[in-house]
């Protein structure tokens, strides 16, 4: 079998593009593609389609979100018999999200074809969804190349009528481990169906599958000139890595967004950000690996239908999401290759659509984003943080906003006009007043306007000890946890711009000692600590003693005259996934700060020394723990 080179198309606006009635689809699958809102097919469809319909084989090489799914759904539904029973199509995808997405658009382009069944085939999802679908007879078959071997095996999926099979993202299939079963899977069904290959490179293997699978295939090539789509518009925000919770924040605030992803490394940091995008008012859900498969389904589901607004993932979310309602990607953490940002960012800006891709760079990987720049021969534009005029500004459209709907209810308005005319007739009070007064009362106790004081803000640390700036009372930027690097450095304050601001002098006031249910075979260190109290009990720098861990506990000194209220928050906190059910402790009483000090041995620490002894390291400094360690001169006795 041979493989031969018959076309190339480059994608330029320039180029004529026909029309999706000009490809000889059926009629009802042309129905279905105008009731979606599709005008003109793009590069990869126009050049795929009529070769497909035409029963050829097909490789198609191109890039993400350049339509490919389209390019071969149509022409097989065009081609489709729904009178059989057995399996007509086989459609193998890498990932489980992309099984999804690729059935979903079948779904969508036969919506007006009657009869027509396609069932994904993956691995975490149970057997016996899939065999009752299966027994009952499906057309298309859209699944993921372990799960499709392992009903095979069983001899629960009948391939011997297949007519058509499809290889989507196939260098990514063979880059994870699946070129065995790919050939396994090729060489199991019969000889005379039709076969498209879609891939973004062509490596030696895929050279090689094409040739001994493939049956006089015709090569088409979409050539983009840039490996990122046009309609996405790309910026990038310089940021120690302390600011980012912040700067997140105020994204949010100013941009004009209706879903959108965060990315973030670790599968850790997507629950953690997501619980601090969620205390400050956010509809924000976790997403990766770690989550399973039936969770991952109703989080996708719920941010397609507008209950969720932000999704928190690693890249395990970066293929086969296809939201309509994602306008915006968040890289919170840089990608380290190209190849993950070109995917991640391909999440927006689909299919004709506009997006925005903002990218956190700290310092340090400067040199990251260079190479992005040069893989995808497109600069990034460097943006400002929103500042706080920035974010009033559009806090009070908003509330404008809201004033204006409200009139609109004019029913409503009738009945608490005369009740606002009661008040002023009988408190002598000018409306005016009235209306702030019941503005007051609809805002509650959350400031409507952010305040412009750096130093007035408490600390927050997360589980990685970041030492972020909490947000939700108007406030920006943290005191350090790490620099640039993600090394330990000590507690320092810090202004909006990462810089050490003046330090703060710390109270004396009477201090009791707390148990909490968390120590050292719990993996906690006093960071997490301080930056679990501090988030939920609204607790300053100088609201901390002396803590000490202990193997299965550790204890905390906190003020005396704690509110009952605050240790109520507290009791509920969880660090490292446990509840640290805080409570007194009986054996040590109300003591000075400067008492605690001067009878603490100098092993033990206290997050007031701490931050005294981070002046020279505070966050967005550039020099690391060992380096502050080495400039600290001896104590002597």
């Amino acid at each position: 079998m041979t493989t031969d080179t018959n076309a190339e198309v480059e994608a330029d606006a320039a180029d004529a593009v026909p029309t999706f009635s000009d490809l000889g689809l059926s009629d009802a699958v042309l129905k279905a593609v105008r009731e979606i809102g599709y005008e003109t097919p793009s590069a990869i469809q126009a050049a795929t389609i009529p070769p497909l319909l035409a029963g050829r084989d097909v490789v198609g090489l191109a890039q993400t979100g350049t339509g490919k799914t389209a390019a071969f759904a149509l022409p097989i539904l065009s081609r489709l018999d729904v009178s059989q029973k057995t399996p007509q199509a086989l459609v193998l995808s890498p990932t489980r999200e992309l099984a999804l997405q690729v059935c979903e658009a079948f779904e969508q382009y036969a919506s007006q074809m009657r009869g027509v069944h396609v069932l994904p085939v993956y691995g975490g999802q149970a057997y016996g969804v899939q065999l009752s679908a299966l027994r009952r007879g499906v057309h298309v078959v859209v699944g993921t190349p372990g799960r499709i071997m392992d009903h095979l095996a069983k001899g629960t999926l009948d391939l011997s009528e297949l007519k058509y099979l499809v290889l989507d993202e196939a260098d990514e299939m063979l880059k994870m481990g699946f070129a065995e079963d790919v050939e396994t899977i090729l060489a199991d069904t019969p000889d005379d169906k039709q076969v498209a290959l879609f891939s973004a490179t062509m490596p030696a293997a895929i050279r090689r599958i094409s040739k001994q699978y493939l049956n006089d295939a015709e090569e088409i090539t979409v050539k983009n000139k840039t490996t990122t789509s046009a309609n996405t518009t790309q910026r990038y925000l310089m940021v120690s890595y302390p600011q980012k919770v912040d700067a997140l924040t105020r994204i949010l605030e100013v941009e004009n967004f209706e879903g959108m992803i965060v990315f973030v490394r670790t599968k850790s940091e997507t629950e953690t950000l997501a619980e601090k995008l969620r205390a400050r008012g956010y509809s924000a859900a976790a997403i990766s690996g770690d989550v399973v498969q039936a969770q991952r389904e109703r989080t996708v589901n719920q941010l397609k239908s507008g209950k969720l607004d932000i999704l928190v993932a690693t890249d395990v979310a970066a293929r086969g999401l296809d939201v309509d309602r994602i306008s915006h990607v968040i890289n919170y953490d840089i990608p380290i290759d190209t190849e993950s940002y070109v995917h991640r960012i391909g999440r927006t800006g689909r299919a004709g659509r506009s997006g925005a891709a903002i990218s956190f760079v700290t310092p340090r990987e400067r040199r990251l984003l260079g190479a992005i720049e040069k893989a995808t021969r497109q600069p990034l534009t460097e943006m400002r943080l929103p500042s706080v005029d920035d974010v009033n500004v559009t806090r009070l459209a908003r509330f404008d906003d809201a004033i204006t709907a409200a009139l609109e209810q004019q029913e409503r308005i009738a009945a608490f006009r005369d009740i606002v005319g009661h008040y002023v007739e009988h408190h002598d009070v000018p409306e005016a007043d009235v209306a702030a007064a019941l503005a007051v009362v609809a805002q509650g106790d959350t400031p409507l306007l952010l305040t412009d004081d750096p130093r007035s803000r408490r600390p927050e640390r997360d589980d990685r000890g970041t030492g972020r700036g909490d947000y939700s009372d108007g406030a920006q930027g943290g005191r350090g946890g790490r620099d640039d690097r993600g090394d330990r450095s000590s507690y320092g304050n810090t202004d909006a711009r990462g810089e050490r601001a003046e330090r703060q002098p710390r109270s004396s006031k009477p201090m009791s000692q707390y148990r909490i249910e968390v120590g050292k075979r719990h993996k906690v260190e006093p960071r997490q600590i301080v930056g679990a109290l501090a988030n939920e009990g609204g607790l300053g720098r100088d609201d901390f003693g002396h803590i000490q861990i202990r193997p299965d506990f550790s204890l905390v000194e906190l003020p005396a005259d704690m509110p009952g209220d605050v240790l109520e928050r507290l009791r509920d906190t969880r660090i490292s996934g446990k509840l640290i059910e805080i409570r007194p402790d009986r054996r040590g009483g109300a003591r000075s700060i400067e008492e605690s000090r001067r009878t603490t041995p100098r092993s033990g620490s206290s997050y007031g020394d701490r931050a005294e002894r981070g002046d020279r390291g505070g966050a967005g400094s550039d020099r690391g723990a060992d380096s502050q360690r080495a400039e600290r001169k001896p104590r002597h006795k």
